[in-house]
């Protein structure tokens, strides 16, 4: 993993866990127990969803760099669809409070993506790689 990708990785990753500690410290007043618990199955389905693409995209994007927008946007709409069903599989489950952990699921799921939009702007990342095997010619241009 280039550093790059680790420091938007950290910057996705802790603004999601913050917000997602706050879900579920508001969850446990809220609903208890049940709602602790359901909005902690949501901040770690999220943050886990989340941390799994970034590493496909990491991937994909090593070894066949002109497919990574399309593989980002089908891997985004991929997790939202996997979310989707989660939340109406767990909607009536009596372990735990479904609407906390969908709120939390939620709140992690809009926390992550602007926590990494918010870092790409400000990780400097080189979009042409110098080719170091060519000398430079004292010609001037052709």
């Amino acid at each position: 993993m280039q550093s790059n990708d680790a420091r938007i990785l950290r910057g996705a990753a802790i603004p999601a866990a913050a917000v997602g500690l706050v879900a579920v410290v508001v969850a446990g007043f809220v609903a208890g127990g049940k709602g602790a618990l359901g909005a902690a199955l949501g901040v770690a389905v999220a943050i886990g969803f989340f941390a799994a693409g970034q590493h496909g995209l990491r991937i994909v994007g090593e070894r066949w760099p002109e497919l990574l927008m399309g593989a980002g946007l089908l891997l985004y709409m991929t997790q939202i669809a996997v979310l989707l069903v989660l939340l109406l599989v767990l909607r009536d489950a009596s372990f735990m409070n479904g609407r906390a952990f969908g709120l939390a699921a939620l709140a992690c799921g809009i926390a992550w993506p602007v926590g990494q939009a918010w870092m790409q702007t400000r990780v400097k990342t080189l979009y042409v790689q110098p080719n170091s095997d060519e000398k430079p010619s004292d010609e001037g241009p052709r």
